[in-house]
């Protein structure tokens, strides 16, 4: 049976530990911090086998079809340090928190949706990386909430998921909306022109004279972007979370 004074040293060596590791994350940017705690997930859970360089490269359909599922079960946690759980709860967080996108076809207004797979996720694809599948671009970043229909264990699901994307591929998105859009204000206009020109014709055929055609104020178009809500939990983890998720 550990004496009274071993329990002690014990506990202040942990809380040691725990104040030491909290001082070196909040040095960290996100994104190092991001490598630390996957990082130390893989070291203090061990699922992983810590082979991102060497894993099989794989299909939107391969992935689809395996469906990662890469998080561990909640008895494993029951008996852990504050940095264990601290670093499963990031990575809790990252499970279906973000997706990557096929925009090849964005002119049809067709954008494909899929999970990351977890050597995405360990690299920062979609999070810390645009989540075009086919663009690297990190600066400029924002986050976008978009509806994912998706099939999982046979049954068809939706969810709303954060697609992370660079100023140029976050036109992508929009792009055949704004298009219709740019038509449909053209049609309008046209319509109007004519209806104007029809009035002024008209009036130059009763009184000799046309009218000026009225002004109109163009207005602007302005867009907002949605805020994330700020997570709160009993051990202040959002802390050292912060500045993590766009």
């Amino acid at each position: 049976m550990a004496s009274l004074g071993s329990l002690k040293s014990a506990i202040f060596d942990k809380e040691e530990k725990k104040l030491q590791y909290q001082s070196h994350i909040r040095g960290l940017n996100a994104y190092d911090r991001h490598k630390k705690f996957i990082n130390d997930y893989v070291r203090f859970y061990g699922n992983s086998k810590n082979t991102h360089d060497n894993l099989p490269i794989k299909t939107d359909q391969d992935t689809i079809r395996e469906n990662y599922r890469f998080i561990v079960n909640e008895e494993d946690d029951m008996d852990s340090t504050w940095e264990k759980r601290l670093v499963k709860r990031y990575y809790d967080k990252l499970f279906k928190e973000y997706c990557i996108a096929d925009m090849s076809h964005y002119k049809k207004g067709k954008i494909g949706l899929r999970w990351r797979t977890e050597k995405e996720v360990v690299s920062g694809k979609g999070q810390f990386v645009c989540g075009n599948k086919h663009c690297d671009e990190k600066d400029g970043l924002g986050s976008y909430e978009v509806n994912f229909s998706y099939l999982e264990a046979g049954e068809n699901k939706q969810a709303l998921v954060k697609l992370v994307a660079c100023k140029r591929c976050a036109e992508k998105l929009v792009y055949k909306r704004q298009k219709e859009k740019e038509r449909s204000e053209a049609q309008a206009k046209d319509k109007e022109k004519r209806k104007r020109e029809r009035t002024r014709h008209d009036e130059s055929s009763e009184d000799g004279y046309s009218s000026n055609p009225d002004k109109r104020k163009k207005g602007k178009i302005t867009s907002s972007s949605a805020t994330s809500k700020k997570r709160r939990d009993e051990e202040d983890f959002d802390e050292f979370l912060e500045g993590m998720f766009l």
